[in-house]
């Protein structure tokens, strides 16, 4: 066995297209990636629910997502977490991927076989998302985003009160501090677990957006809303959060001197807060570890795994070594969300006039880069890691 991709080893019932993940019995794409007739979305990030769709089915808690992000007249359709729909025979319900607001697991048995689409997921609650729940499949697709083992997270409120304590720095040097968050899903968990609220909060306006919704769904906030159009730097510094492509713009720079800062789980790797201009890093992500991917792919009991977006071939080549699961990669699109500089993705290039929506004709592989922040050195190491067989 090896990992290059597998169209022909997926089986009857999800197919790879050219328009993405296909289950032909029910005649529905999996978060596909151009024009379909219909789509069940994990999760409203730019990377899974992209434009151009006739009918989305999501969580209903993610519809209000995605009218936000792709216009309030799509066709969406929200289900409960556990609610069974069948189509075609085929019975089909979502379940808690811990991810962000509304995201989802998709399940789908056929005539006794059960594959669980993943979308992105994490172990660590929050309180944003419904808790990750494993569901008992044959057929497990998972995300690898930090699908090494150099990824290990801290505990999420070690982390949450280091950021108190940074604001609480600046506070007493006059300096406002502004956090790095991507609108949808990070924002939102950084806000709802603060420790203290120590002065205004102040939200880019895509943040803003995205909390009504989030208020909307019963999730607790601190009070923020858009800043002054002048700040008057009276009072206590304020705590900004906004996306990294407004850093150093004049929206940013009316707070007079300022620090900044960057959550994310590529801050476990030296380097990636100097490319990002931070004076703070902290390691906070919404997406599994390496040892909650072990966690999540053997909670499912699958004995077969594929492997998308992030370290894909390395991840597939330890479950096989590891745990003599049948695991390959599969290529996707998926990959550029609030953890893979969705500043730059944040808005979905629209469809072209003339896309509409279609079924496939033909299984069809589209190539993805697999490229990330941690550098080739790092993926050299883990190799080395794994070829002796141990885990780091």
């Amino acid at each position: 066995m090896h990992s290059s991709p597998v169209n022909e080893r997926m089986s009857s019932l999800i197919q790879v297209t050219e328009k993405g993940l296909y289950c032909a019995a029910a005649d529905v794409f999996i978060d596909p990636w151009r024009p379909v007739s219909r789509a069940l979305i994990t999760h409203a990030h730019s990377d899974h629910a992209r434009r151009g769709h006739a009918a989305y089915l999501a969580h209903h808690h993610c519809v209000p997502l995605l009218r936000a992000r792709l216009g309030a007249r799509i066709a969406a359709r929200g289900l409960e977490y556990g609610e069974r729909l069948r189509m075609n025979g085929v019975d089909i319900s979502l379940h808690p991927a811990g991810h962000v607001l509304g995201s989802a697991q998709v399940r789908l048995e056929y005539r006794g076989e059960v594959w669980v689409i993943s979308g992105d997921y994490k172990l660590h609650s929050d309180n944003v998302a419904a808790p990750f729940e494993p569901v008992p499949c044959h057929t497990f697709v998972t995300e690898s985003t930090f699908g090494l083992p150099v990824y290990r997270w801290p505990d999420p409120a070690r982390v949450m009160r280091q950021i108190d304590g940074w604001w609480a720095a600046n506070q007493r040097e006059g300096v406002a501090s502004f956090l790095q968050a991507y609108s949808l899903g990070k924002a939102q968990r950084l806000l709802a677990g603060l420790p203290h609220v120590r002065g205004p909060i102040y939200v880019h306006g895509s943040i803003e957006q995205m909390n009504a919704a989030h208020l909307d769904a019963g999730v607790k906030l601190p009070d923020c809303g858009p800043p002054p159009r002048l700040h008057g730097g009276d009072g206590p510094a304020p705590l900004i959060v906004g996306p990294p492509s407004v850093q150093g713009s004049p929206w940013a720079n009316r707070f007079g001197p300022i620090s900044y800062a960057a959550a994310s789980g590529w801050m476990a790797v030296r380097g990636v807060k100097r490319r990002r201009a931070a004076d703070r890093g902290f390691v906070l992500s919404d997406h599994a570890d390496w040892d909650g991917l072990n966690e999540a792919v053997r909670a499912t009991g699958a004995e077969r795994v594929y492997v998308t977006h992030g370290s894909s071939a390395v991840y597939a080549r330890w479950l096989r070594e590891r745990y003599g699961l049948d695991a390959a990669r599969l290529e996707t699109l998926f990959g550029d969300d609030g953890e893979n500089d969705e500043d730059l993705a944040e808005e979905e290039t629209p469809p072209r006039e003339d896309s509409k929506p279609d079924h496939p004709s033909a299984a069809g592989q589209t190539k993805k880069s697999e490229a990330s922040p941690q550098g080739a050195a790092t993926v050299a190491s883990v190799k080395s890691g794994l070829n002796s067989g141990g885990e780091r």
